[in-house]
């Protein structure tokens, strides 16, 4: 499901419950006769406050203006019809669902697997194990068979040690005696992870079932996890067309190499770094913790730095070269920084089925349903084995109309029941008795009706729920309106945003600009030498040569077209042709020969387009809000507003 609500402040975060001095259902002002009412402004206005950058949004006057505006694009959406589209209801209805589960489910199950989930990933555990594989679906014969031949393999695991056993016994087939190496929590498959860390070091488990079969596992080993660590880096990447006249790995080299002779890492990074989001900071990165970054040799060489300020030697990556400095390590963050992760990991994962079951549980005392199968002798008995064929059918006497579970206000009958297992007779196992299939499929037909018949109610029983929802449901709504009428055709109108180009085209220029040869260096006396060198136009290579010999980088060159705000050139650099005087830059010095000044340029079309149509959008629009304003007459209701601006002002 697509969020579609980023555009607009209005729709973010929660509903506040508010204890308004103004009437919460006094007329705020009517959009051709529909009321939008005080507390719905108050209830927006608040919970937007703090993240509204622009302070004049946070004048009543101003946000109403906002507020107003918002209100006239979803009455032209409703006047569209728009939410009647089959695509709007269906991703509504998906976003309801989904919001839903938030507020139905048991928060006690779920925070105690959160804790739990905390408790595993703070450490790693090392362990082997021995599967005998059986499908899921095994029958009770080849289920016992499995069980007793993995009990068998642990009595001669304890006697004979679990390593010769292992080894002896793995075939890769039916059976498997595998070294896991070190994992931490949601790693493995929940049941596996259970036995494993509810193990102590060098103990052999019971015998215990996942999915994949039946289990024994040897732990060999338990730590604490890796934590997390704070770096800066130095990134030379890797560009096909390059200008420097070093390949990237000579050039991290070289930068290296001034590091070993005692120069700053945070300066160099600040002239050097190619990574340009963290240059600026130093080459200093965002603290993170094992496998959260998308490279591993990365991490790798990141955790190997033991202490704090250790440097890495270079080394390469997907994205280039890098040199890597640690600046702080700790072990994994506390547990309110991680518990909305831990959640969200919590509901994908196996441990699910227990939050689930909870639910199940909670609804059914809800709705005071018991736990009783009186219509499984019934169904059970017009069951034929063409369900195994899929080709069963209700039977001609069947009792359609008799009750079978009352949820809410709603009655059930054993002809929705019947339907249900008409429907999903595909795939049922063969192996499983009659009895059993249908026990299972009435305790799942009454727990998902039972979830359905909550989250359709939901919002008549929970205030809050049914605020998010109103709010996503505009949310949604104003996005499909301004795709259509806004997004896409300014993106579509080439005509319309060449004509906006041509009219504006002052605006979309490129500001002053050298061709220029930057020398860096932390020796002034250096770089007095470069300037004469530079100033004879001596090739690059051989000025190179002359001022860094003997294995020791004492100037690091940069190349190409610059603006002022290049991070070779420091602030006041003068754009003039010829040799530079030395500036002091990033804790060095700089001195450039500048080959040509490039004057203030207009773009073309094609070079601005992206920020051309962007602009278009906007004064498209804006033309759009007045033309709104005329078709729909909105009246504010003067005497409300004023109690509105004193109770926030108080």
């Amino acid at each position: 499901m697509k969020l579609k609500l980023f555009f607009t402040l209005l729709l973010t975060a929660m509903a506040l419950n508010l204890n308004a001095q103004a009437d919460a259902e006094e007329v705020l002002f009517t959009v051709d006769d529909d009321p939008v009412y005080v507390s719905e402004f108050l209830r927006v206005y608040n919970k937007n406050l703090d993240l509204v950058q622009d302070e004049s949004q946070k004048d009543v006057d101003e946000y109403l203006a906002l507020f107003t505006n918002y209100k006239l694009k979803l009455k032209e959406a409703k006047t569209l019809e728009l939410h009647e589209k089959p695509s709007y209801l269906r991703e509504l209805n998906t976003y309801k669902k989904q919001l839903a589960k938030n507020f139905i489910y048991d928060n006690k199950v779920t925070d105690a697997l959160v804790e739990e989930a905390y408790d595993r990933i703070s450490y790693e555990v090392k362990a082997n194990h021995i599967l005998i594989k059986i499908p899921e679906n095994a029958n009770p014969q080849d289920t016992l068979v499995a069980f007793n031949a993995i009990g068998k393999l642990r009595d001669r695991a304890l006697s004979e040690g679990f390593e010769t056993v292992r080894k002896e016994v793995h075939n890769g087939t039916s059976v498997f005696g595998e070294e896991l190496g070190y994992f931490t929590g949601f790693r493995m498959v929940y049941k596996f992870e259970n036995a494993a860390f509810n193990t102590e070091i060098d103990d052999i488990s019971q015998p215990f079932r996942t999915r994949f079969g039946y289990h024994i596992v040897k732990v060999l080993d338990k730590r604490k996890s890796r934590g997390e660590r704070t770096v800066a880096h130095i990134m030379v990447g890797i560009k096909p067309n390059d200008t420097l006249s070093e390949n990237p790995e000579s050039r991290i080299r070289d930068i290296y190499k001034k590091l070993n002779q005692g120069e700053d890492f945070e300066a160099l990074a600040k002239q050097f770094s190619e990574d340009k989001n963290s240059a600026a900071k130093g080459g200093l990165l965002a603290a993170f913790s094992s496998g959260q970054l998308s490279s591993p040799e990365f991490e790798d060489v990141a955790f190997n730095l033991n202490e704090v300020g250790d440097v890495s030697e270079p080394f390469k990556t997907k994205y280039g070269w890098h040199i890597v400095k640690l600046h702080a390590k700790k072990l994994t963050p506390p547990f309110d920084e991680m518990k909305s992760e831990l959640e969200a990991k919590v509901k994908r994962d196996e441990r699910s089925k227990l939050i689930d079951d909870a639910l199940y549980a909670k609804l059914k005392a809800k709705y005071h349903i018991d736990d009783g199968q009186p219509a499984l002798d019934y169904f059970t008995s017009i069951i034929t084995d063409d369900y195994f064929k899929n080709t069963w059918k209700l039977p001609s006497d069947f009792k359609g109309d008799s009750p079978l579970v009352n949820i809410g206000n709603q009655q059930f009958t054993f002809k929705d029941f019947g339907d249900y297992l008409e429907k999903t007779q595909r795939g049922t196992n063969p192996k499983s008795t009659i009895k059993t299939i249908v026990s299972e499929k009435l305790d799942a037909f009454i727990n998902t009706r039972l979830v359905l018949y909550q989250e359709n109610h939901l919002e008549e029983e929970n205030e809050e729920f049914a605020h998010i929802v109103n709010e996503y449901r505009d949310g949604l709504l104003l996005f499909d309106l301004m795709e259509s009428t806004i997004w896409n055709t300014a993106n579509s109108d080439s005509l319309e945003t060449q004509n906006y180009y041509n009219a504006n085209r002052e605006k979309y220029v490129f500001p002053k600009r050298v061709d220029a040869i930057v020398a860096s260096s932390t020796n002034q006396r250096v770089l007095k030498k470069v300037a004469k060198l530079l100033k004879r136009n001596m090739d690059l290579e051989v000025i190179k040569n002359l001022v860094n010999n003997n294995g020791e980088v004492h100037v690091v060159f940069t190349s190409g077209i610059m603006d002022a705000n290049h991070q070779a050139l420091p602030d006041d650099f003068e754009f003039s042709k010829g040799i530079s005087k030395i500036y002091k830059h990033n804790q060095a010095y700089i001195v450039a020969k500048v080959n040509a000044v490039l004057p203030k340029q207009l773009k073309t079309f094609e070079e601005a387009k992206g920020l051309i149509i962007s602009d278009y959008q906007t004064y498209k629009e804006e033309n759009w809000v007045n033309d709104l304003k005329a078709k729909y007459k909105v009246v504010v209701n003067q005497n409300a507003l004023d109690k509105v601006r004193n109770q926030i002002k108080n």
